[in-house]
């Protein structure tokens, strides 16, 4: 932790996010459920998408960007899939949706596949991905990001963005193994975390249109994400976005509205979700064992000089977990003073 942060207790966090949204008008039950995703985020250490992003919301929503009382709803209907309109509704609460209904429907038929159109920013792809596995279920998630920072290889117009994917798998004796990862080096999130920090970003996240390595993240719009792995990085972004934004009728390409600088306009956001039901495969607890097994087989596989332990991942997630609900989650000064600001505006109790 930062010597300029502040410890948070977890529900502390949870209750001043959910009076500064229903201060901004959002329904009670609605505000609750948003604050506890976004509190989530900070949890796990998924800091670029928790309450960092709440001043931004709060513009949104004063901005007319966002509608507080959607009517989210289901559009098509089999019984492995479905497609939601989000009704232009907190991306939290859109997936929220989807997720209970991709775990319904693979209760019946083994696997689901969810996906959303008109939906908003959702925090990070692992909150959503996690979902299935309190039913025993593995759990997918795929996002069009909410603003293009990624042009095709080789090119210069940003037409691709993040384009998140997540994988939760359940494990027995051992925390689940969760993948959650951006398209791109860095997520957009740790960019803008980065930022507000005063701190530099590795040399690799982003390059500026010459080509030259990026490492102001103030200077963030004169360069672009690097995709991870080259030319692959660029090819899986175009086909996650495929499958969450032009599968479902939403925004893609040159239509992605780039929520950082356009606070008014509906994104029509793309997401997806898969529940894989395991028991559908076979016994559930003989699956548990057999990942167990390849946990303990990777964590005690040989090792690289200087190298202390082999993660798998989602394991660092799972660990600040425990160390936040115990110490409290760290918020630096800066967002600490952007929060208080907020608070003022909108007359609720400043963190305390």
């Amino acid at each position: 932790m930062s010597a300029a942060s502040t410890r948070i207790d977890p529900a502390r966090l949870r209750d001043f996010i959910g009076a500064a949204f229903r201060k901004l008008g959002m329904p009670d039950d609605d505000a609750t459920i948003v604050a506890a995703l976004m509190a989530d985020a900070d949890l796990q250490g998924s800091d670029g998408h928790g309450v960092i992003r709440l001043p931004h919301y709060a513009r949104r929503i004063r901005a007319g960007g966002l509608n507080l009382h959607p009517a989210i709803r289901v559009l098509q209907e089999r019984p492995g899939m479905a497609l939601i309109d989000g009704d232009n509704g907190m991306g939290h609460l859109v997936m929220t949706r989807a997720a209970e209904l991709a775990i319904e429907k693979a209760r019946g038929a083994g696997v689901a596949w969810v996906g959303t159109r008109m939906s908003n920013h959702a925090g990070p792809a692992s909150l959503y991905a996690r979902k299935p596995l309190a039913s025993d279920m593995i759990g997918m998630y795929f996002a069009v990001g909410n603003a293009n920072h990624l042009p095709p290889w080789g090119g210069l117009d940003m037409l691709l963005s993040t384009n998140p994917i997540a994988v939760a798998v359940p494990a027995g004796r051992h925390t689940p193994i969760v993948l959650d990862m951006a398209t791109t080096v860095a997520a957009y999130g740790k960019v803008k975390a980065k930022a507000q920090r005063g701190e530099t970003m590795p040399e690799g996240w982003m390059i500026d249109r010459q080509g030259k390595p990026l490492t102001d993240p103030r200077r963030a719009d004169e360069g672009f994400l690097l995709p991870i792995g080259g030319y692959k990085g660029y090819g899986l972004a175009l086909i996650v976005g495929l499958l969450a934004g032009t599968l479902n009728g939403a925004a893609m390409g040159k239509d992605v509205v780039d929520f950082n600088h356009n606070d008014a306009s509906a994104t029509n956001t793309g997401q997806a979700i898969v529940a894989i039901d395991i028991a559908a495969f076979g016994d559930l607890d003989i699956f548990k064992g057999r990942v167990d097994t390849l946990i303990e087989d990777l964590r005690g596989s040989s090792r690289m000089p200087n190298v202390d332990r082999i993660w798998l991942p989602g394991e660092q997630s799972s660990a600040k977990r425990v160390e936040y609900s115990r110490e409290g989650i760290p918020i630096s000064t800066a967002l600490r003073q952007n929060l208080d600001r907020l608070a003022d505006e909108l007359g609720v109790a400043r963190l305390a």
